[in-house]
């Protein structure tokens, strides 16, 4: 038996201080996970239960490659955010069980077509377009958990062209990590190889051809991507 097309490799990561790879399956993102992010746009911060969407393995950009500015765009934005990566897998997680199945974190960024996230949903239809194009998933090397442990406080930041844009913590995170991994696994089943992109601070902005992007989430990892 054989393949009748040539099969794409399995996308990497690269596992911080040492030669291995991460080999990534999908992307989940959790939409509005912080509250002042909610506010700026235009929606109400309150604990509602979390949405997701995904990313396709091609969006994934690992750290030091450069952002193509995507087609048909004239508004994309950055969003800088804390990036859990699984270790195993599971349906109807256990919240006191969740932290069990995590290999490690990242810092990564959802790039987004702002203008067409927009009209999107105006027409209330589905974000690919926005979210999922290719390179929309640039992320730095994964810490593993059984070195930095998981957090739970630290400082989440980015900078464009050296001015700070964003700034908050992860304990702001309106969803804890458990709770985010135990709410996904209800919808879907994880399995190992996973991320999770846990939501963005607020701050986000516009993206220019030129532009030097370099954030970290404190204790985690750093990533720094320029926009081509």
């Amino acid at each position: 038996m054989k393949y009748v097309i040539v099969a794409e490799p399995v996308p990497p990561l690269a596992v911080a201080g040492t030669s291995d790879l991460f080999p990534v399956a999908r992307i989940f993102c959790v939409g509005r996970n912080y509250a002042e992010h909610a506010r700026e746009m235009g929606h109400d911060p309150n604990r509602e239960p979390p949405f997701f969407f995904l990313k396709p393995p091609t969006a994934l950009l690992p750290d030091g490659r450069d952002f193509p500015y995507p087609p048909l765009s004239q508004d994309v934005h950055y969003e800088m955010e804390l990036v859990v990566a699984l270790r195993q897998g599971g349906s109807n997680i256990r919240i006191d069980d969740a932290l069990e199945h995590v290999y490690g974190y990242a810092a990564g960024l959802d790039m987004t077509r702002r203008d067409l996230q927009a009209q999107a949903k105006k027409l209330a239809r589905p974000w690919e377009a926005a979210k999922a194009f290719d390179g929309s998933a640039p992320c730095g090397a994964i810490n593993p958990a059984s070195i930095i442990g998981h957090p739970r406080t630290g400082a989440i930041w980015l900078d464009v062209n050296g001015q700070r844009v964003q700034q908050s913590d992860i304990s702001q995170l309106i969803w804890s990590i458990p709770e985010v991994i135990a709410e996904l696994s209800a919808l879907f089943t994880l399995k190992p190889g996973d991320l999770i992109f846990t939501g963005t601070p607020s701050g986000v902005g516009p993206v220019h051809r030129g532009d030097l992007l370099h954030g970290g989430v404190e204790n985690v990892g750093e990533l720094t991507v320029r926009v081509v």
